[in-house]
């Protein structure tokens, strides 16, 4: 089997079709076709199912689907490495982060590169959830992540600042004066809530792991910490993305817990926890970032200490 047979297979699953997989890689459907079937005598079996409309993977082409695209996004990433550390002043730059760092963070540190390197173009992928990123990161998917420290990450982890968590509420409620708010004053309070809120370690960390290490494999902060101030949190609306859960809270459907750096152009209220809360962001990758991506990292550490840093202005 060779690598091309397998970046077929992958632009045939990703695009749903042999048809616009066939277009995508400027190669005619009948030789697209030909490579597949290759590729299926060389495993042993068939790895799609083709149907009227679309094509799906069978049991087969499940199991081996992934490695394949693993491989095929590790000789893109390879290459791309290659030209960074060679000095190439032209190409691409995959960044996957969530969302909420894609619209508090990333937008200064895009332009700022699009005036410094003109010539490199930067392609994004978005998700979600913390856990999402990780695993397409784990897949591949980009050269660099942006968000909170990854759990057990196996490649560099560099951290680019501290994002200082505040609660959201509108202009005219009763805390939008406060200079500081304690979660027990909350406990009659309706929430926001948002797949994206920090995660700590365990019920029994303090508050310094909270803020120097945040791990997604145990509880939400805003659990744990409203459990310690005698009540449950009563959620009102539950959300994907920080920046529905940030409109929901500025339209006074309840109180949320979100970085600062999120709300910066939006007509709300931010008001600190007492005591201060702060999560730790990090660019990590499967290999020591070279050239273009050490540049990056770097230029994200740089901007984060004035977007990231804890005493931030909102």
């Amino acid at each position: 089997m060779s690598l091309r047979q397998m970046e077929y297979l992958v632009a045939v699953v990703e695009q749903e079709s042999f048809t616009r997989a066939a277009e995508a890689l400027h190669v005619t459907q009948s030789a697209l076709s030909h490579q597949i079937k290759a590729l299926e005598r060389t495993v042993g079996g068939p790895l799609l199912e083709r149907m009227t409309r679309g094509v799906r993977l069978t049991v087969m082409g499940r199991a081996y689907f992934p490695h394949a695209q693993l491989a095929v996004r590790s000789a893109r990433q390879a290459r791309r490495a290659a030209l960074a550390a060679g000095g190439a002043e032209s190409g691409e730059l995959h960044i996957a982060t969530v969302h909420s760092q894609a619209v508090g963070v990333l937008p200064e540190v895009c332009a700022r590169w699009a005036t410094a390197r003109p010539g490199v173009r930067l392609v994004l992928h978005e998700y979600a959830t913390t856990d999402e990123l990780d695993e397409q990161m784990a897949r591949g998917v980009a050269d660099l992540a942006l968000g909170p420290r990854p759990k057990d990450w196996p490649g560099p982890v560099t951290v680019v600042g501290q994002e200082r968590m505040v609660l959201v509420v509108p202009h005219g409620d009763p805390l939008a004066a406060r200079e500081s708010v304690r979660l027990a004053e909350l406990a009659d309070r309706p929430w926001v809530r948002c797949s994206l809120e920090p995660v700590v370690g365990s019920a029994s960390d303090g508050q310094e792991q909270g803020r120097g290490g945040a791990q997604r494999s145990g509880r939400r902060w805003l659990d744990r910490e409203c459990e310690r101030a005698g009540f449950t949190p009563r959620t009102a609306v539950r959300t994907q993305h920080s920046s529905t859960a940030v409109r929901m809270a500025s339209a006074g459907v309840g109180v949320l817990l979100t970085a600062a750096h999120e709300l910066r152009g939006l007509d709300c209220a931010a008001v600190p926890t007492d005591p201060p809360w702060h999560r730790e962001i990090t660019v990590f990758s499967r290999v020591e970032p070279t050239g273009a991506a050490a540049e990056f990292t770097e230029l994200v550490r740089t901007v984060g200490s004035g977007e990231l840093s804890q005493d931030a202005p909102i």
